[in-house]
């Protein structure tokens, strides 16, 4: 047996082992090489972020018309920051339709029961030249927890925010003293929403908001300004303070709202060029935009209410305004 020399790992009279040895002889170190660089998210086939610009861009080019059917497109992920929103439900999506905010795809989940208000959301949809999409249930299932999208979703793209130098433009277009709203601390788009309307009920210029830590002109702030968010120009500052000392030295006069302010409304003259600055209810003024500004305006009550909404501060001052322009 000793003198075996076919037994496994045995050693040839070369000096070289015969049959099975540890190792791969090279053949695995192809397989450890680099890849290279890791490419955009956007270019990998099986990322969202490559399927929503898949989408993005079929909903563009669907544009021009409705189309029925089942469609290639499938729904965008959750809304990224400055990316495309997706609306879920009926009741959201009709709601949002109804308030005209811009949309450039409409999904119907396949199977998807027909009621009311499916019907008026592909009505609509179809009315403003909006894609509708079919696509397989599983695909909005995967936006929303528990499956509560009720088999209907719309996307929203990204709103085109103006400069700030666009609102003092729109004022002199109108050849009117510029009445403007800045917003401080509003992290609500219910309340960016109900300001916007305010704004062009009583005839304001236009809305700025900083870039960073603000909410943004979301579905929800479409829907809340019933449509003036597509009619007023909404403008985002990287600096709020730069900007308002900007307007001031063009001749704007900055006002805060806050309930222990210096000046009340009663007594102010908002006839001149005005920019009102309000803060959220729990934050208020920030401390250097505060300090920038001219006057602090609070709103005389009479009952033992504290502080007023955000929105409803707002409206208050802006139709204080607008009633003394109008004399």
């Amino acid at each position: 047996m000793a003198g075996n020399s076919s037994r496994r790992g045995a050693i040839r009279k070369d000096g070289t082992k015969k049959g099975q040895v540890a190792g791969s002889g090279g053949r695995r170190r192809k397989g450890l090489e680099g890849r290279g660089a890791t490419p955009p998210a956007s270019e990998r086939t099986k990322h969202p972020a490559a399927r929503r610009a898949k989408l993005a861009e079929k909903s563009a080019t669907n544009r021009g018309g409705a189309t029925g059917g089942r469609a290639g497109g499938r729904p965008a992920g959750r809304k990224a920051e400055d990316g495309p929103e997706v609306v879920l439900g009926r009741n959201p999506v009709v709601e949002c339709l109804r308030a005209g905010v811009p949309a450039t795809a409409l999904w119907v989940a396949v199977g998807t029961d027909s009621d009311d208000r499916l019907k008026e959301a592909v009505q609509r949809a179809g009315d403003a030249r909006i894609s509708i999409l079919e696509v397989p249930r599983s695909d909005l299932d995967k936006l929303s927890a528990n499956g509560l999208h009720q088999g209907l979703a719309l996307q929203v793209p990204p709103y085109r925010y103006a400069h700030p130098d666009d609102l003092i433009s729109n004022a002199r277009t109108h050849q009117e003293p510029a009445l403007l709203v800045a917003l401080d601390n509003i992290t609500d788009p219910r309340n960016l929403g109900a300001v916007v309307r305010s704004v062009a009920a009583f005839g304001g210029h236009g809305v700025v908001i900083p870039q960073r830590r603000s909410a943004s002109v979301s579905a929800v702030a479409w829907r809340t300004s019933a449509g003036a968010a597509a009619r007023l120009p909404i403008a985002r500052a990287v600096n709020l303070t730069r900007t308002l000392k900007d307007w001031q030295s063009k001749g704007v006069t900055v006002v805060g709202l806050d309930a222990g302010g210096d000046t009340e409304l009663d007594t102010f003259d908002g006839k001149g060029p005005v920019v009102i600055v309000v803060g959220s209810e729990g934050k208020g003024l920030s401390r250097l935009v505060s300090e920038t500004c001219d006057h602090i305006l609070s709103i005389p009550m009479a009952g033992p209410v504290e502080s007023l909404n955000a929105s409803v501060a707002a409206g208050v001052v802006l139709a204080d305004i607008a009633r003394q322009r109008r004399g």
